[in-house]
């Protein structure tokens, strides 16, 4: 059976219906910073545990308990979680990482590099220029990782 991640990222404050909908059934949710409100979490939290890190908008004195960066085990396999892949300040294949999750571009991307996965949910909060919203799945069988973009309507 899969295991599914949800991945979210860029929301600033807005946590649409169908981001909630899309992200109902994963076992885990990520939020890759720019979460722009506490509240974000809290509703996530109703779907499933979450691991969260602060992103370059998240000022306030809510977001303090948030790392930067979060490296987690899950299901035998290593993520590092971070706002702007830019920013990366390991390198991933030599930490024995197996994927990084990043947002900040607002921009859907999968990239394969030395064996990791690098993943950018793209934006679910306000629409930036014509850039899709759109949230992540990364899934888990047999020990191997897959990742899909899933589209969000208005």
């Amino acid at each position: 059976m899969d295991e599914i991640i949800g991945v979210i990222s860029d929301t600033h404050g807005l946590l649409r219906p169908e981001a909630i909908e899309a992200l109902q059934g994963c076992e885990l949710i990520v939020h890759a910073g720019d979460i722009g409100h506490p509240k974000v979490l809290e509703e996530l939290r109703n779907i499933a545990p979450v691991i969260a890190v602060r992103g370059n908008i998240d000022r306030d004195t809510w977001a303090n308990t948030l790392a930067e960066t979060e490296i987690f085990e899950h299901r035998g396999r290593f993520f590092y979680l971070l706002h702007d892949a830019n920013r990366l300040d390991l390198d991933p294949a030599a930490a024995k990482i197996d994927a990084v999750i990043a947002g900040h571009s607002h921009q859907p991307k999968i990239n394969e590099q030395d064996g990791v996965i690098f993943f950018n949910p793209g934006s679910a909060g306000p629409r930036r220029f014509k850039l899709p919203i759109c949230v992540g799945k990364i899934y888990l069988k047999d020990q191997i990782i897959t990742a899909e973009h899933i589209e969000l309507t208005e």
